[in-house]
């Protein structure tokens, strides 16, 4: 279930602040918001996938500090990056 090389590049080129940018908190976020909603859907079809659902709770989780990170950090970039992700709503 993990996100093919194109799909992540593209993700990385749209939320990246500078190029080569793929360790920054907003890229770490949209590239695991997008992993989410790949393996929600997974779920949503294979119901008793209970393994596949840990790493989901995981990658939650990990986003979820992510973003209080970010948050704490910078509150601009936090609001700019849940309004282009759709999050928080």
């Amino acid at each position: 279930m993990a996100l093919s090389k194109e799909k992540k590049n593209e993700v990385i080129k749209a939320y990246a602040t500078k190029e080569g940018d793929t360790g920054s908190p907003e890229v770490q976020i949209a590239v695991l918001t997008e992993q989410i909603n790949q393996l929600n859907g997974h779920l949503q079809t294979h119901t008793h996938d209970f393994h596949s659902r840990r790493g989901l709770y995981l990658m939650i989780g990990q986003r979820r500090r992510l973003l209080n990170y970010l948050r704490n950090y910078d509150v601009n970039r936090y609001q700019v990056l849940i309004e282009k992700l759709g999050l928080r709503r």
